[in-house]
């Protein structure tokens, strides 16, 4: 029997995938959560084989949500599940611990398929996600803090926020103002083209030696 878990903000989809899950023989629906927060709380308690996770949801991103969720709950395997076929989308759920990526449209049967998958090792993929994998090997790699010429300060500012401070906390360990820090993150974000935290922290994770500091 497969656990999933549900995590997706139209309760119209939950609850379709919720009665699609119940009835398919061998699976198991053991949770839905509207939100990435409240499945932080209960998922541990669950110990879902497969969380199904959407990536648009109110608070913390469903990719944010994966990057936590793998780290108490190492075993369970995430498969994103989104109306969206976006490369740079696709490549941050891979590098926050997702197994797999699926479109809504996925026909039920392939979606149970991709669910018995993914707990079997494969890394599941619609064929127009799969041709997006194919293409990104053909494009020229993102910048990375190396490549793109950050200060010292927004370098060690980088790795503060990699870490998971605060603003607040970067600011007192930098011995700057909270304004100091928005106006180097902001300044980050510009140089490694991204739009969030949680993307300049995978653009820095990826990274294969974190640059040291310039003198």
């Amino acid at each position: 029997m497969i656990s999933v878990a549900i995590v997706e903000d139209k309760a119209g989809v939950r609850e379709n995938w919720a009665r699609l899950l119940e009835a398919a023989p061998g699976f198991r629906c053991v949770g839905a959560f509207e939100s990435g927060e409240s499945a932080l709380v209960a998922l541990p308690g669950c110990r879902p084989d497969v969380v199904l996770m959407d990536i648009h949801l109110p608070g913390i991103t469903g990719i944010e949500c994966t990057l936590r969720l793998k780290q108490v709950l190492p075993e369970t395997q995430v498969l994103i599940v989104t109306v969206y076929s976006d490369a740079d989308r696709v490549f941050e759920a891979l590098k926050a611990g997702a197994s797999g990526y699926l479109l809504k449209s996925t026909p039920p049967a392939d979606f149970l398929a991709a669910i018995t998958d993914v707990t079997q090792g494969r890394s599941p993929m619609t064929g127009e996600i799969a041709r997006l994998v194919i293409e990104s090997f053909r494009a020229p790699a993102p910048p990375t803090p190396e490549s793109v010429g950050l200060t010292q300060r927004e370098e060690e500012c980088l790795r503060l926020l990699a870490r998971g401070s605060a603003n607040k906390e970067i600011a007192r360990q930098m011995g700057v103002s909270v304004s100091t820090v928005h106006f180097h993150l902001k300044s980050i974000y510009h140089k490694l083209h991204v739009r969030s935290r949680t993307e300049a922290t995978l653009r820095y994770l990826q990274t294969p030696s974190p640059p040291p500091g310039r003198v």
